[in-house]
């Protein structure tokens, strides 16, 4: 029989494996040497008035060094507004079963319609493995600090929690927040679940999305690659 050391080494090994097929939980990983990850998706909302309103993201990570991942995000809502950021993450702790921390510095441009400021954005970030009797779990909290240069300081809290088996279906869970001084809280909540058939490079994400901005909800499809 396996001893708890032995158990919990080849729940790490599962989960460090399984988890670079993600950037949902990616903050507190970091990609090995030579890997890439490439992530598309698009989120569609009913309008009563014009048919559909949609945002489209795209989203790389490459590992540069073992201890160094570089990345791009991307995200557009229409042609009314988004955001494109290039970022670099680094390990800053390990503690085992306890979790791990790694640190983000991010540096882009943010536009709506024809106008464009510059964007800076720093995280910290934790995540944590976990086992259950459904599966392998994890959780993941991203704390930001995200400054706008014509607006203002964001500070933003995101969670992300999920189960990891060899399940064709796993469920997702995605809580974003953002605060910015006086302004209500803005907030946006992703239940999905994780299409993936065994050996499969590709994930396939379904769900749905909500805000604080809208009554009805969206949905999301989302496609992710590992190389």
């Amino acid at each position: 029989m396996l001893t708890e050391a032995a158990r919990m080494r080849r729940v790490s090994i599962i989960l460090i494996l399984l988890l670079a097929a993600s950037p949902a939980w990616s903050g507190a990983w970091l990609r090995d040497k030579g890997a890439a990850f490439v992530s598309t998706a698009v989120t569609a909302f009913k309008e009563p008035d014009y048919g559909y309103d949609y945002k489209g993201s795209f989203y790389a990570e490459y590992g540069l060094r073992e201890k160094l991942t570089l990345g791009l995000d991307v995200e557009e809502h229409r042609d009314i507004y988004g955001h494109a950021l290039v970022f670099a993450r680094l390990p800053v702790a390990e503690f085992e079963k306890a979790g791990r921390f790694a640190a983000e510095i991010a540096i882009g441009a943010h536009h709506r319609q024809m106008r464009a400021w510059a964007l800076y954005k720093a995280t910290l970030s934790y995540g944590k493995g976990f086992q259950t009797g459904w599966g392998n779990g994890w959780i993941a909290i991203d704390a930001a600090l995200e400054f706008r240069t014509h607006d203002a300081v964001y500070r933003k809290l995101d969670l992300t929690a999920g189960l990891l088996s060899p399940r064709l279906i796993n469920p997702l869970l995605q809580i974003e927040t953002a605060y910015q001084g006086d302004q209500p809280l803005h907030w946006r909540i992703k239940p999905s679940i994780m299409i993936r058939t065994k050996d499969s490079p590709t994930t396939w994400v379904l769900g749905l999305e909500r805000n604080d901005a809208r009554k009805n909800s969206g949905i999301r499809l989302a496609i992710w690659n590992t190389f």
